[in-house]
């Protein structure tokens, strides 16, 4: 599932290739990817429309059109969007078609049918994709080892845990959350109640740092973007421990060990990051 480095990757490579374009023809190959309002009212006030501007709110896409209609889009497991020529075929998977003024297409596929669409309307409140209850962006300059505590101390699951809640801190999700605890010398087994104020301070420095890293990393210029025909992942390079379970830990030479919390893999340093 992309995390917020490549959602913010794509937010800047669409940025410059569909700003103030206006949305002439709409396809809605699958409706059901329409999750609110219903696909006909979403036809209805997206076709003609002119996009103003691409954001980003945690791992999700926002799409700014004219009367401050917002287009919310979560790409989940395997969704992606491509920008192309009119003329191109469509690929397999394709749900949605925004056709652009300029003979452009912007195309929405998912191959796992998990992405959704919202829209919501000027001061509407979003009720339905769950943007409004994601905690704050990573970026945030408030965010210090004072702010992590207060906010995670009390609870009862593992820091692991705590990184990935959304409601905490949006973005993040179990690739760089192993990269974060990594960088921050800090067990994904240890409970908040457990953190020095020490490993609180690290481990809010390494959030921001890791994040922004991999974003460099990960940049690719609007043509590429476009010539790739979508984003293609860079990113196992840039991993220290993600993904490297019995290979040697990069700092100490340990070997990297597994562990699975709430259902989901965690890769550490015994040794650098000791519960």
């Amino acid at each position: 599932m992309p995390e917020l480095p490549e959602v913010e990757t794509i937010k800047n490579a669409l940025q410059p290739l569909v700003q103030g374009k206006r949305i002439q023809v709409l396809e809605l190959l699958r409706p059901e990817v329409i999750a609110y309002p219903s696909a006909d009212r979403f036809y209805e006030l997206v076709c003609g429309e002119q996009i103003r501007q691409v954001d980003r709110r945690g791992k999700f896409l926002c799409i700014l059109l004219e009367h401050e209609k917002r287009i919310w889009l979560h790409l989940r497991m395997t969704g992606q969007l491509s920008v192309v020529e009119e003329e191109k075929a469509p690929k397999k998977h394709t749900h949605v078609i925004f056709g652009l003024e300029g003979g452009l297409q912007l195309r929405f596929s998912d191959p796992r049918r998990f992405g959704r669409f919202w829209l919501s309307e000027s001061e509407e409140e979003d009720k339905y994709s769950g943007v409004q209850k994601l905690g704050i962006e990573p970026f945030e300059p408030y965010l210090n080892g004072m702010w992590l505590k207060k906010h995670m101390e009390h609870r009862k699951k593992s820091i692991k845990a705590c990184l990935l809640d959304q409601n905490i801190i949006a973005g993040i999700g179990n690739i760089y959350g192993d990269e974060i605890l990594f960088a921050a010398n800090v067990c994904p087994l240890c409970r908040p109640e457990e953190l020095t104020e020490a490993q609180w301070e690290r481990l809010a420095s390494a959030i921001p740092q890791i994040l922004q890293q991999a974003i460099l990393e990960e940049a690719v210029a609007p043509e590429q973007y476009m010539a790739d025909g979508g984003f293609r992942y860079r990113r196992s390079s840039f991993f220290q421990v993600y993904g490297q379970e019995g290979a040697p830990c990069p700092r100490c030479t340990e070997k990297l060990v597994r562990v699975v919390l709430g259902g989901r893999s965690s890769v550490y340093c015994p040794h650098c990051q000791p519960q």
